[in-house]
């Protein structure tokens, strides 16, 4: 009974560590940043596009790793850079998508304060509203990583 307790613990811990380990992959990161994202934007837009699920998993491998290397930043701080990090892969991605490619995936020339229609002011602000849950929760996901 009490090996059965002590294997017991052992493989729960083990799982965990095996678990943090993979999550802290930044393939693993990539891709439930893409999925996470795709299905944000099918419920606030009802669609997405697969350049969407690219844009979303590198936004999170990039958020993920920069509120891990700045971990005391407080939170403003970290809705304001986690805003610039997403909405510069959003004009980037914009720029290649929407204005090179032609796919014509969004338009925000209607807009106020848009940048080419790619970008603007609104979604920044929503982008930096989106930090404040994605900022803890890379952060906590971090900790546990680093400390088991």
């Amino acid at each position: 009974m009490i090996i059965k307790g002590i294997f017991h613990r052992v493989w729960q811990k083990l799982n965990a560590v095996i678990f943090l380990s993979l999550l802290r992959n930044n393939g693993v990161l990539f891709v439930a940043g893409g999925i996470a994202y795709g299905i944000l934007e099918v419920i606030w837009r009802g669609r997405t596009h697969w350049t969407m699920l690219v844009t979303g998993g590198a936004c999170f491998v990039s958020l993920y790793n920069f509120y891990n290397r700045f971990k005391k930043l407080k939170l403003i701080p970290c809705c304001f850079f986690g805003s610039l990090i997403i909405t510069g892969a959003e004009f980037i991605c914009g720029c290649i998508v929407n204005i090179k490619y032609k796919l014509n995936v969004w338009d925000y020339s209607n807009c106020k304060y848009n940048l080419k229609g790619q970008v603007c002011m609104l979604y920044s602000f929503l982008w930096a509203l989106l930090c404040i849950p994605v900022s803890t929760f890379c952060k906590r996901l971090g900790k546990g990583a680093t400390h088991d």
